[in-house]
């Protein structure tokens, strides 16, 4: 169990832009891992009101429960390791949302009593370490719709909006408003 901030910046891709990208960074997705976001929210979004998320990740048969909170830096996510038995219960309704994630939804006042399984999102992701970043391309699939995605997680927001702009820049690719994966998810809902 553990908190971080995240800082990271997106931008949507079309099909071309990703397929350019992992050329040039000599990446192949055949050799991309597949991980599932399994979403839970209350009828009335009272996450979304928040500006926050909760999921789960499944990945590598591991299976993380995670909340995303608003930051001044970025988003505070807080985590806990829980078991595929766990995820089902989450799934049929039963949720067993670790202590110290049922705290900070306490703090938000979301009616933990309230939130429901909603569905998923399955991604393909590749990796690679950049100029002391993390970029992160994703091809994710939901509610019968696809799409492409870069991220970059930066170890500073300074540094990292400006490696992520020069990113854009040399790639010929437009900046586009874009939204996480939990709002593309609902929206697409």
């Amino acid at each position: 169990m553990h908190e971080e901030i995240e800082i990271e910046f997106k931008n949507m891709l079309t099909r071309a832009e990703y397929h350019n990208l992992l050329d040039a960074f000599h990446l192949n997705e055949q050799t991309a891992f597949k991980q599932v976001n399994h979403y839970f929210e209350t009828d009335n979004l009272h996450l979304k009101e928040k500006g926050s998320a909760l999921r789960i990740r499944e990945k590598n048969g591991n299976y993380k429960f995670t909340l995303k909170e608003p930051h001044p830096d970025g988003l505070l996510e807080t985590h806990a390791d829980i078991s595929n038995d766990d995820l089902t219960s989450c799934q049929n309704g039963t949720m067993l949302i670790p202590e110290n994630i049922k705290k900070r939804l306490t703090a938000l006042e979301i009616p933990v009593d309230q939130l429901k399984y909603m569905g998923e999102l399955q991604t393909l992701r590749l990796e690679k370490e950049w100029r002391t970043c993390l970029l992160v391309f994703d091809h994710s699939f939901y509610a019968d719709t696809e799409d492409f995605e870069l991220e970059l997680e930066a170890p500073g927001l300074e540094y990292g909006r400006e490696v992520f702009d020069q990113l854009l820049r040399d790639f010929n690719i437009k900046e586009k408003p874009t939204k996480n994966k939990i709002q593309r998810f609902f929206d697409a809902i």
